[in-house]
């Protein structure tokens, strides 16, 4: 699976926000896969992201 599966799922569902376990759960893909293409998206800064207060997670969603 690549970030194309990931980018989509956050769009289909664009007003709710994501852990990248949850996103792993729902798509039945690794959490190491899912979490690599979220950071690329991050980077790219092709998705909305925030920090939940714990140490290094983040909740993303699809940016508008």
């Amino acid at each position: 699976m690549g970030q194309q599966e990931v980018y989509d799922f956050l769009q289909t569902n664009p007003d709710d926000w994501f852990t990248s376990k949850e996103i792993s759960d729902r798509l039945k893909i690794s959490i190491g896969s899912v979490t690599n293409n979220l950071a690329k998206l991050r980077k790219r800064k092709e998705i909305a992201f925030k920090t939940t207060g714990n140490r290094n997670e983040y909740r993303y969603s699809f940016k508008r």
